[in-house]
């Protein structure tokens, strides 16, 4: 068979992709090896979210005494939060499946590989292979869990994100390895249901790509909350012989053991980029990643990458515009290159972490004059009534153009404040924009408003 455009993978950045050629006319079609929705539907974004979303009710249980509710022994049910989170990551992937239907787009299931001529071998389950032709082949295989030579993964006392989210049984104690979003999240998610967590950062701070003030604040939460915090740790071998797994780790102060039920490798991702025919076909990659122009075309003409297997950031949201992008430049349309420096984070641990845009630190390394605004969670009327007054938002201005330079938040539901600042951003708009911008009262929203106020030092409620 032959289709305009063929898509090798199926998660948020294969499947958006899809979609848009298909709006635009392109007869297509997608191979997915395991379930349509990829990583990010199927064991990611989505369940993670279901997971962090019972662990935060149950805080909320825990102390509902301060909200003049009072309830009594209220106790996770691990295996049912575990059953929830599933169900929810089944129902997204079904609506998947629908939105194929909706849009004519032909879902070949099995294992594929790029070959010369624009052609995509699909290995079915039964070992029964297919070949397919296409005008356009865009590779999105995705990513999967790295596993470091001192403590690889086995499934079982090491294990990586996908064994976290569908243990049977909730350890009672667990070393989680890496302080990015995906270790964050999970030790945020074991230590609120009662797991003893200890979390291993490498790096000198945890969240080590966020602003500083963003790091310090979230380590004082998580050391308030009693999750062990060990950072400029490394860890040299774990020990999995015994009954638990015992970790060696390396510190400032020397070698020390920790020992705990198993432990959580999250010391990033790595391209699933082997095995699917980039060398039979000449596609160059460099560090692991597939090199691509700006509008995500590889060296060979007539192939694409777009997602975690080129090197940009490695983000659902990210992977689906590049999609867009990608198939809207094959179209003939003129669509935008996309501005990397603009790309919103978010982290889903409580408090919440977002942010875009340079640091205070890389804004004065690059040689701008700045300003910087910053206004605490504990003066907003909304995060005090909410119950959660912990956290800030920080705004870094351009002093000479008043230019938006970056924004750093973490506190309650700040992941769905940071589109303010990107939106804010992409249109060109100044620091002023936003402070005279009337926003609604009590909202988590004013806090951007008196972060820039205080930017201008015209803030009002500090």
């Amino acid at each position: 068979m032959k289709f305009d455009i063929i898509i090798i993978g199926s998660g948020p950045g294969g499947y958006v992709t899809a979609i848009r050629a298909a709006q635009l006319g392109f007869n297509t079609a997608v191979v997915e090896k395991e379930n349509l929705g990829g990583v990010c539907l199927n064991w990611g974004c989505i369940p993670t979210k279901a997971l962090l979303k019972s662990a935060q009710v149950f805080n909320d249980i825990k102390h509902s005494a301060e909200y003049g509710i009072s309830t009594e022994n209220a106790t996770p049910d691990f295996p049912a939060i575990i059953t929830r989170s599933r169900g929810v990551a089944e129902s997204m992937s079904k609506g998947v499946e629908f939105l194929m239907r909706k849009n004519n787009i032909t879902v070949i299931n099995g294992y594929g590989k790029v070959i010369p001529g624009k052609k995509v071998e699909v290995v079915g389950e039964n070992g029964e292979v297919f070949l397919y032709e296409a005008n356009h082949i865009i590779i999105a295989t995705g990513a999967k869990a790295r596993s470091l030579p001192s403590m690889p993964i086995d499934g079982e006392k090491i294990i990586g994100y996908r064994q976290a989210m569908t243990l049977s049984k909730q350890p009672e104690s667990m070393i989680v390895v890496g302080s990015g979003a995906i270790g964050l999240e999970f030790a945020y998610f074991y230590h609120s249901l009662g797991t003893k967590v200890t979390l291993i950062e490498y790096l000198p701070r945890i969240a080590p790509l966020e602003d500083e003030e963003v790091s310090k604040q979230l380590e004082r939460s998580f050391k308030k909350s009693k999750i062990k915090v060990m950072t400029s740790a490394e860890v040299l071998s774990v020990d999995t012989t015994g009954k638990k797994a015992l970790a060696k780790v390396k510190t400032k102060k020397g070698e020390v053991e920790v020992e705990a039920d198993m432990v959580l490798s999250a010391v990033g991702i790595e391209a699933n980029i082997k095995n699917i025919g980039l060398e039979e076909v000449g596609i160059i990659t460099e560090k692991g990643k597939i090199i691509v122009n700006d509008f995500y075309e590889t060296n060979i003409p007539g192939y694409y990458a777009i997602g975690d297997v080129i090197p940009t950031p490695a983000l659902a949201h990210v992977a689906s515009a590049e999609g867009i992008t990608c198939v809207e430049k094959i179209a003939g349309l003129m669509p935008e290159r996309i501005d990397y420096n603009n790309i919103p984070g978010a982290i889903y641990t409580s408090p919440e972490i977002s942010s875009t845009g340079l640091t205070e630190k890389q804004a004065v390394e690059a040689g701008y004059e700045i300003r910087v605004g910053k206004f605490p969670f504990t003066a907003s009327g909304k995060a005090k009534a909410a119950g959660h007054p912990e956290g800030f938002v920080k705004v870094i201005i351009d002093k000479k153009y008043g230019e938006i330079l970056g924004a750093h938040m973490i506190g309650y539901n700040v992941t769905e404040l940071i589109a303010e600042i990107v939106t804010a951003r992409k249109a060109e708009a100044t620091g002023h924009t936003i402070l005279k911008a009337i926003h609604p009262h009590p909202t988590m929203s004013e806090a951007i408003m008196e972060a820039v106020a205080d930017a201008y030092d015209e803030v009002i409620h500090l």
